[in-house]
């Protein structure tokens, strides 16, 4: 995509200090396209943004960040859409702050699609990882895209369910389109832009500052019908998404925990808020009225020792000795068993000696 005269201006104007989205949306109004607006005196300028922001518009010195984003679009993954291109995503036009631009890398076509946005804590357990990539595959493969945010725990699990369904997966960073964070989802942020996209609204080169994580919330479930939130404490920052949703009209959705897990506070407090309890995939697609998949075939467990096993295990945290009890097995199998299922990806071990069934 080359950078023509009408893209730079948008640039332009997009990286004027101290001219926001919602000052230069007036502006377009006011004064017609970036074109008008930049042709425009200051003494027009300032009637709507201000003196300082005025000046501004017309002394920035662009030519270091244009000539950044040339190089950049030189990359065939990459794109630049603005607020007037066909390919702007309708659902972002609906909340209340779009962004007059957005860095895409990837699959542009994606953020127009049916999406359901999966968030959840960094620090998830084995189960929340593995019911945030279960849940994001089955959703994936009945058409909607899977949108995140690209941190570990959660968000990671989500984008590889994404990805290994047909619908995908999108990524919204809380960086520049050319940096990846955290460095550890490198590989997944290469798989994002090869079969997904990423996607940012701020500028190339932007590091990842804390207070861009939250204003790039508002864009993960603006771009989806609803947010899932699969684990997330009292205080986790997936509860931001979900409160914008819902201000944004989205539908919430948290899957519930055990009373005994700090990661099932922010879930269960959004449940009694109103947000909508869901146990399988098919509670989203429902509520959605999208109509649900066929059910995934369960792992096959053929030794009987082990199945009894997973009975004896039931569903919450167990430790070897109760394990061993409640299964009447000798404890010289229960390791070699344990470790058979744990490679079959069926249970997962924790601190102090612990194991925890996975449901798939």
């Amino acid at each position: 995509m080359p950078l023509d005269a009408d893209l730079s201006a948008w640039l332009r104007l997009s990286l004027t200090p101290g001219l926001g989205g919602e000052a230069l949306r007036r502006l377009l109004l006011a004064l017609g396209g970036p074109g008008q607006v930049l042709a425009a005196r200051r003494a027009e300028l300032a009637k709507y943004v201000g003196e300082t922001v005025a000046a501004s518009i017309r002394d920035y010195d662009a030519a270091p960040a244009l000539s950044t984003a040339g190089a950049w679009l030189e990359e065939a993954v990459n794109d630049i859409i603005t607020l007037a291109d066909t390919r702007y995503p309708r659902q972002l036009l609906e909340i209340p702050d779009p962004p007059p631009l957005l860095y895409v890398k990837g699959r542009v076509e994606l953020l127009s699609r049916p999406a359901l946005a999966i968030v959840g804590s960094r620090n998830a357990t084995a189960q929340g990882l593995a019911n945030a990539e279960a849940f994001a595959r089955t959703l994936s493969d009945a058409g909607l895209t899977v949108v995140s945010g690209l941190a570990l725990g959660v968000d990671a699990a989500a984008h590889r369910g994404g990805l290994a369904g047909s619908a995908s997966s999108v990524a919204v960073l809380g960086t520049g389109a050319d940096i990846v964070y955290p460095a550890r989802n490198r590989a997944l942020a290469h798989e994002l832009a090869a079969g997904g996209a990423l996607v940012s609204e701020f500028p190339l080169g932007m590091k990842p500052l804390a207070g861009n994580f939250p204003r790039r919330n508002r864009l993960i479930s603006g771009l989806a019908l609803g947010c899932l939130v699969v684990e997330a404490a009292a205080d986790s920052g997936s509860l931001i998404t979900a409160r914008l949703a819902a201000e944004q009209g989205r539908e919430v959705f948290a899957i519930p925990g055990s009373i005994h897990s700090p990661l099932a506070k922010g879930s269960h407090a959004l449940i009694k808020q109103g947000a909508k309890l869901v146990e399988s995939a098919r509670d989203v697609l429902e509520d959605l009225r999208r109509g649900a998949p066929s059910a995934p075939a369960p792992a096959l467990v053929t030794d009987p020792r082990a199945q009894r096993l997973l009975d004896a295990l039931g569903h919450e945290p167990c430790d070897l000795d109760t394990l061993a009890a409640r299964s009447e097995l000798p404890v010289a199998e229960i390791g070699a068993l344990l470790t058979q299922l744990e490679l079959d990806g069926l249970i997962a071990t924790l601190p102090g000696g612990l194991v925890q069934r996975l449901h798939r």
